[in-house]
C-alpha cells in the first residue's frame, strides 16, 4: 500500500522508501512504520524540516508495555531515514545504536508430540463455516505445512497457487525475510495431503490466486491467522497446562527445527555438516540464526544430551542471557 504525504518531510520520505524499492526491497513494513513516524512529527513537531534530537529521542521513547525488540522495529526504518537525508546533504539526528540497549531474543515454545498431536487432531475437526466456503479445507493444511516446512506464517500465508508444483513436489517461497527467493522440497506425505487439498478447493474456487485462499480466492491476513491459531489451541488441555512463554504460530517453525536436529543427532549425522543444508531449507540469512536452535535441543530432547559430547564445543554458539 503506498501512502499520500504533504508537509515538510515528505520529500525525504518519498525518497528513502522510492530508493529502497529500486534496490529490489519491497519495503513494505517499514513504510508503514515510517508512515507513523510521519504523522507523530506532523502533530508533535508540526514546524520541523528536518528530523531533530527532540524528534528522535521522542521517536525512540519506550511505551507502556512496549517489547524493547518492538521498539527496536520502530527505530530502525527511522534511523535509515534520517541517514538518507544525511546522505543528501540535509542534517538529520540519527537515533543512537544503543536506543534500545539490547534486543531480547525471544525463547520459543517448543511443541511436545503430546501437544502437536492435540492441537492436530483438533483442527481436523473445523466445521465449514458460513462465511467461508474453504476455511476447514485450509485450515488443517496449512498449520501442517508450517510444521511440516518449517516456513514462516507470511511464507505459507502469502503462497500463490502458481508457486506450487505438487508434481514435482516442490514450493517457491517468493522475497521473504532477507528479499531472497527460495524452493522448499515437500515430503511424500505433504504431497499426498495437498492434492487432495488442492482437488477440493479446486471445485470451491477454480481461479483462485492464492494456495491457501479466502472467500474470493486471495491472500489472508496475519491477524487470522493468528485468531485461527488461539481457536483451536486455547481450548487445548495440553495449552492450560503450558508453562513459560505462550506459544505461538511462529513457534511451528522453532519446533520444527529443534525436531529436525533431534533426529539427525539420533541417526548419528554429522550436525556441522547438515547445518548448512538446515540453514538454507529455512532461509536464514546467516548459519548463527540456525546454529541458534543448537541450544534449544538440549533443553527438550534427551536423545541430544546423550550424544552432545560428540559434537565440538567451536559449533556451540555462546548465548547472552543477561
Amino acid at each position: 500500500m503506498s501512502y499520500s504525504y504533504y508537509g515538510n518531510l515528505k520529500v525525504y520520505v518519498e525518497g528513502l522508501i522510492e530508493q529502497k524499492q529500486m534496490l529490489g526491497y519491497p519495503y513494505k513494513a517499514p513504510s508503514r512504520i515510517l508512515r507513523a513516524f510521519y504523522l507523530y512529527c506532523i502533530e508533535k513537531f508540526p514546524n520541523e524540516s528536518t528530523i531533530t534530537r527532540d524528534i528522535g529521542l521522542g521517536w525512540a521513547t519506550l511505551k507502556e508495555n512496549e517489547h524493547p525488540n518492538t521498539l527496536l522495529r520502530r527505530i530502525t526504518p527511522v534511523r535509515q531515514l534520517a541517514k538518507y537525508m544525511n546522505s543528501i546533504g540535509v542534517e538529520a539526528y540519527i537515533i543512537p545504536p544503543k536506543i534500545p540497549s539490547k534486543q531480547i531474543r525471544y525463547v520459543p515454545h517448543i511443541y511436545t508430540a503430546p501437544e502437536l498431536t492435540a492441537f492436530f487432531r483438533s483442527i481436523d475437526n473445523c466445521q465449514p463455516s458460513p462465511f467461508s466456503q474453504t476455511r476447514y479445507l485450509v485450515i488443517p493444511v496449512f498449520f501442517r505445512m508450517l510444521y511440516c516446512c518449517g516456513l514462516r506464517s507470511s511464507e505459507a500465508r502469502l503462497l500463490r497457487f502458481s508457486d506450487v508444483d505438487l508434481a514435482a513436489g516442490t514450493i517457491f517461497i517468493r522475497e521473504s525475510k532477507g528479499h531472497k527467493d527460495r524452493v522448499v522440497y515437500l515430503s511424500d506425505d505433504l504431497i499426498r495431503l495437498c492434492k487432495t487439498y488442492d482437488e477440493k478447493i479446486r471445485k470451491c474456487l477454480p481461479d483462485r490466486e492464492a494456495f491457501f485462499p479466502n472467500a474470493q480466492g486471495l491472500f489472508y491476513n496475519i491477524g487470522t491467522i493468528d485468531s485461527w491459531f488461539h481457536e483451536f489451541w486455547d481450548n487445548l488441555d495440553e495449552a492450560r497446562q503450558c508453562s513459560g512463554n505462550s506459544p505461538r504460530v511462529h513457534d511451528f517453525r522453532h519446533a520444527y527445527a529443534v525436531a529436525r536436529l533431534n533426529q539427525w543427532i539420533a541417526e548419528g549425522k554429522d550436525i556441522g555438516a547438515y547445518l548448512p543444508y538446515l540453514s538454507m531449507y529455512m532461509g536464514h540469512a546467516n548459519q548463527a540464526d540456525t546454529d541458534y536452535y543448537l541450544h534449544l535441543v538440549p533443553e527438550f530432547f534427551p536423545v541430544f544430551r546423550q550424544k552432545a559430547g560428540r559434537i565440538s564445543e567451536g559449533l556451540l554458539p555462546e548465548v547472552d542471557h543477561e
